[in-house]
């Protein structure tokens, strides 16, 4: 089992790459938020002159945040300064289209987008559209070598609903997801299984992805310590910020708390208009720290039930029961998500991935 490293992209990010490249990570996938963190084209650039093995990703690219000419340009660069180990990790937008007040992007919108951008990096001429008029397009001199357009870019899909899934297998397109845990995250895998089959697809062809948060307790430390709430909290105030989403601006939400935390997130809802009461644009409130931090008015609600529930956070040992539930079901890689100013957390995590060599 691989396991990977995803950060919210910070400009120096690339240390933290090649600190995971020296624990022996497979994998570094950088978020794509254009209003919460860093550009993740400039972090990548300075991650590949600063390691030689680790896989460097987007995860994930939202494609109506970016023209797929430019994209693709973007990708064949870093290819030229890593070649052969670049993946595009893309999907409809979460993060980055909700903090800007926006829900997901059409699913063929987002088939279409992948199709001019693989079409311009296996150097066709591409039918497409710029400002509503029909152009055609192509790399003019790639074998300048300002470019790599040779090496294969791997695609991974972020796909948790069935249709993603299906679209996934159709383009044999590698595969990631993020659940509350191996219980979610293996019914997912499950299905994305049998989209796989029944494309026609060989099993074993599958590479699967699961991100994650959490914090690896120490011996009686509570799942609601300082230090679990910097590492694991943000992943709890996610599944918050869905719920304000879905009350304020009637916005899907595809991961519902069970019945147990409903009070608690029912007490998140009522309590979020108060917080910057004055900003009328609520998703500019809800989505301040995303995945990055909790805020100070939301710590009363990062109990350790929320923790616990939301993240992988527990004992070594207890963790390592939950990745070797997702092992066997059939994931290829597990990642974990590590906080900025937290990033220390890696080496907790690497003797976790040691048990899994």
């Amino acid at each position: 089992m691989d396991f990977g490293i995803a950060l919210a992209t910070t400009a120096d990010s690339w240390k933290t790459a090649k600190r995971a490249e020296e624990l022996g990570f497979s994998h570094a996938w950088f978020y794509d938020t254009q209003m919460l963190s860093a550009d993740c084209f400039v972090t990548m650039g300075a991650a590949t002159v600063n390691t030689s093995k680790i896989r460097l990703g987007t995860g994930v690219l939202i494609p109506s945040n970016r023209i797929p000419a430019v994209t693709a340009n973007a990708f064949a660069s870093l290819n030229q300064m890593a070649p052969g180990r670049i993946d595009f990790g893309v999907g409809t937008g979460f993060t980055g289209r909700r903090a800007m007040g926006f829900g997901a992007m059409k699913l063929a919108d987002m088939e279409e987008y992948i199709r001019v951008v693989y079409g311009l990096l296996d150097g066709e001429k591409v039918d497409t559209t710029f400002e509503g008029k029909p152009a055609r397009i192509k790399f003019l001199n790639p074998e300048a070598g300002a470019i790599n357009t040779d090496d294969p870019v791997r695609l991974t899909l972020s796909a948790m609903g069935p249709r993603g899934r299906r679209m996934t297998a159709k383009l044999k397109a590698d595969w990631m997801t993020f659940s509350n845990g191996p219980e979610a995250g293996n019914a997912q895998l499950a299905d994305m299984q049998a989209s796989w089959a029944e494309a026609g697809n060989v099993a074993d062809d599958l590479y699967s992805v699961h991100f994650g948060l959490g914090c690896v307790l120490e011996d009686g430390e509570p799942a609601d310590s300082e230090r679990s709430i910097i590492q694991a909290g943000p992943r709890a105030m996610v599944q918050l910020h869905r719920a304000v989403d879905e009350a304020v601006m009637g916005l899907p939400n595809t991961q519902k708390l069970p019945d147990s935390l409903a009070a608690l997130r029912d007490r998140y809802v009522q309590a979020a208009a108060s917080f910057d009461p004055e900003e009328p644009d609520r998703y500019l409130v809800t989505h301040r720290g995303h995945l990055m931090f909790v805020r100070p008015e939301e710590r009363a609600y990062a109990t350790a039930d929320l923790i616990k529930y939301t993240s992988f956070t527990g004992t070594e040992a207890e963790i390592k029961d939950q990745i070797a539930q997702m092992r066997d079901a059939g994931y290829s890689q597990f990642t974990i998500q590590l906080i900025p100013g937290a990033e220390a957390a890696i080496e907790d995590w690497a003797h976790i991935k040691a048990a899994f060599a």
